[in-house]
């Protein structure tokens, strides 16, 4: 494999890593697309497929061999998420990858609200324990994901109280991303928060949309157990409806309304508003 090329990109049959192997292949860079199903990898000039399952260390270990630089996406929300992810580490470690970038979450931290920012912080620290240079992207919620937190009768429900968010839009992740990639020495060693422009509570962002979209939506703060029972409806693990609850307890405690001037000082521009990624939906 040593004619192949160094720079190595997971999760490229869904949005963030797809879209990222896209504008770096766009760019002229050659890729190895890592994935699970390299039947829907998308073809790409000067671009290799190899199979990648963050839990089997053996395969993830043959396929990153000659890697320096690694993409790694954060696998998939799962009750072994944290095992498959030190397993794909260490075949990242073992392969001689240098520098892995890896999509993080605002507030990382081992007592964050957000339970899976916990997971997030502990995959960080896996990381910095293996020996290789890193970034850290820590992603904000995504703007993107806005309207499925909203319910069929147009209410956003959650215990999110009068707290904020700084969302950021999933194109200004990709953007970001590849700014690293293309020169990852240039950030070796640094964490970024990425965000959108503003923080804004659910009520602005019930009156955001309703605007936009011109639909009525509002915002209802459930207590925690009113928020608890209102999603039992949907069959899930314990863990999962703990992740989902506390993704507005994070906000009611203000974990995710710092703005920063991340998205800006790796792209060169302003990152876009609700308003711009609904109005691009919509187009």
């Amino acid at each position: 494999m040593s004619d192949s090329p160094t720079l190595g990109i997971t999760g490229v049959t869904g949005t963030i890593g797809g879209q990222v192997a896209r504008l770096l292949a766009e760019a002229g860079e050659s890729l190895v697309l890592l994935a699970r199903n390299q039947a829907k990898a998308p073809e790409l000039p000067r671009a290799v497929v190899r199979p990648a399952d963050y839990g089997n260390r053996n395969l993830c270990e043959h396929s990153l061999e000659g890697i320096e630089t690694l993409f790694m996406v954060s696998g998939r929300e799962s009750e072994n998420r944290m095992e498959e992810h030190h397993s794909f580490i260490d075949a990242a470690a073992a392969a001689g990858v240098r520098h892995i970038v890896y999509t993080s979450f605002m507030g990382a931290a081992p007592d964050a609200t957000f339970t899976l920012a916990r997971d997030h912080y502990a995959t960080e620290e896996y990381i910095k324990a293996a020996g290789v240079s890193y970034t850290f992207l820590r992603d904000c919620l995504y703007l993107d994901f806005i309207d499925a937190m909203i319910g069929d009768d147009g209410v956003i429900r959650g215990p999110a109280a009068n707290g904020a968010v700084a969302g950021v839009a999933q194109a200004d992740v990709v953007a970001c991303t590849v700014a690293v990639l293309r020169d990852p020495a240039a950030h070796a060693g640094v964490t970024y928060t990425l965000t959108g422009p503003e923080a804004l509570t659910m009520a602005q962002i019930a009156h955001i949309v309703s605007t936009v979209r011109g639909t009525h939506v509002t915002f209802h703060n459930e207590t925690i157990p009113e928020a608890y029972d209102s999603r039992r409806k949907w069959p899930a693990p314990e863990w999962q409806y703990d992740a989902w609850v506390s993704t507005y307890t994070a906000i009611a405690a203000g974990e995710m309304e710092h703005v920063t001037d991340d998205v800006e000082t790796l792209t060169g521009r302003r990152p876009l508003s609700l308003k711009d990624v609904l109005l691009g939906s919509r187009a």
